[in-house]
């Protein structure tokens, strides 16, 4: 298992990256939010050699739209990993399953050289995903043992804790397995 974390505007942008092979970063929230802090949480990542990813909350409806403003908004460079952020929103709505899926293949289209995986809760992914789409790889948040969801699917990485700050690991058996999958 590799670490990780992933990070927002909400954390630092000198996060520690001591014994981690991975970060993601939240880029993008519907069409109108870009993180301030994307920049310099960007160049953390590169600069400690992590795998870098960035991520884009998904809000319902125009998704054509919302992946256009993510791809343009998330830095371009082969090896990076794109994940949507699928749950509810602050005001409790949710993009739909089909919403969903078009979103994950529209971001494909426009980033082919780019693996897109989908980040989901534990609840979403048992009680509200009807397709099982998760592009290029589940990105799974369960609060539990790292690397040990409780869930019956093919994960990449899990969420295992948010305290302090949001824990994850990667099934890779090392490093550069990792990114060869990604394609660096």
């Amino acid at each position: 298992m590799l670490h990780g974390i992933d990070v927002s505007s909400h954390q630092s942008e000198t996060y520690d990256t001591d014994g981690l092979s991975f970060v993601f970063i939240k880029a993008t929230e519907g069409r109108s939010y870009v993180n301030s802090k994307l920049s310099a949480q960007t160049k953390r990542g590169r600069d400690a050699g992590l795998v870098v990813g960035f991520y884009h909350f998904l809000w319902p409806g125009n998704l054509t739209e919302q992946a256009a403003y993510f791809v343009s908004k998330a830095p371009e460079k082969r090896g990076d990993i794109l994940a949507v952020d699928w749950e509810r929103t602050g005001s409790g709505t949710r993009a739909s399953n089909a919403e969903k899926d078009r979103f994950i293949r529209e971001v494909k289209e426009l980033r082919p050289h780019n693996k897109v995986v989908l980040y989901s809760n534990r609840d979403f992914w048992l009680n509200v995903d009807t397709t099982s789409y998760a592009g290029d790889g589940l990105w799974i948040a369960d609060y539990v043992t790292a690397g040990k969801p409780r869930i019956k699917a093919d994960w990449r990485f899990h969420q295992y804790t948010d305290d302090p700050l949001d824990k994850n690991v990667a099934d890779f058996s090392s490093g550069s397995a990792l990114r060869e999958w990604a394609g660096a």
